[in-house]
């Protein structure tokens, strides 16, 4: 069964690291670009170069923050279905019956959406209040905010999110391990 949780973890941190990022660098290079372009599109050589992937860099983190919700959604739907280690983790269909939904669309997903996203919230703040107590305890770090950002606040919702998977089953009662 372990073996099951860890292959659904791994390719459900894989979609959503790529999915996230690739959809914050194409938001963030729109928002270059259209810097670039307001700016009058000077030529470009050395300092815009370097000016412009200051630009980007800066967009990333905040365009990475919004992109990373949108692919905590869509990579929700793909974790149904799919046989790992002889266990498949199947959506039951709304009422009182025990059919299985076989194509999971995005309609179907937002109850479970919002019960896995509170549970995903729960286990990333105690993880939070747990490293901040070890930051304040063994480092010189005062603030919360002195070290915190995206790219700490995206590690702890990868752990978190292998822990939620193992606690989906008991939250979401539409969701069923199903051994194949």
């Amino acid at each position: 069964m372990s073996k099951f949780y860890f292959l659904l973890w791994l390719k459900w941190a894989v979609r959503l690291s790529v999915c996230s990022v690739v959809l914050a660098c194409g938001l963030s290079f729109l928002i270059t670009l259209f810097i670039y372009i307001s700016q009058g599109m000077p030529s470009l050589n050395g300092k815009i170069y370097v000016a412009l992937f200051s630009v980007f860099k800066f967009w990333f983190a905040i365009s990475w923050s919004f992109t990373l919700l949108i692919a905590l959604f869509r990579s929700l739907k793909f974790i149904f279905n799919i046989p790992h280690a002889n266990y498949e983790l199947k959506l039951m269909a709304c009422g009182d019956s025990d059919e299985f939904i076989e194509v999971v669309g995005y309609g179907d997903l937002v109850r479970v959406w919002r019960k896995w996203f509170m549970l995903l919230v729960w286990l990333v703040g105690s993880m939070v209040v747990l490293a901040l107590v070890f930051v304040r305890i063994f480092t010189t770090y005062v603030s919360l905010f002195e070290w915190f950002n995206i790219y700490w606040l995206f590690g702890f919702i990868l752990v978190a999110g292998y822990l939620s998977f193992i606690l989906l089953g008991t939250r979401c009662k539409k969701i069923k391990i199903i051994k194949w």
